[in-house]
């Protein structure tokens, strides 16, 4: 399993489900809209205090990050 690409895919596919682009995303975590991106495309690696700005504006526990859905 290589865990930036499920972090990446699970990212996405939960933002674009509540309808959010990536720069009102961004700024509901308080992170950067570039930065988003860059996860989003496997380009930037995360710390895990982002980790958790991410799953609190995705609203899901943090875990479902982490699982790779087949």
């Amino acid at each position: 399993m290589d865990i930036i690409k499920v972090f990446a895919n699970n990212v996405k596919k939960y933002r674009t489900e509540i309808g959010l682009s990536q720069e009102a995303f961004a700024e509901k975590a308080g992170l950067h809209r570039t930065y988003i991106s860059a996860i989003e495309r496997e380009k930037r690696s995360i710390a895990l205090d982002n980790v958790q700005k991410i799953a609190d504006a995705l609203e899901i526990e943090t875990y479902l990050l982490f699982v790779e859905v087949k």
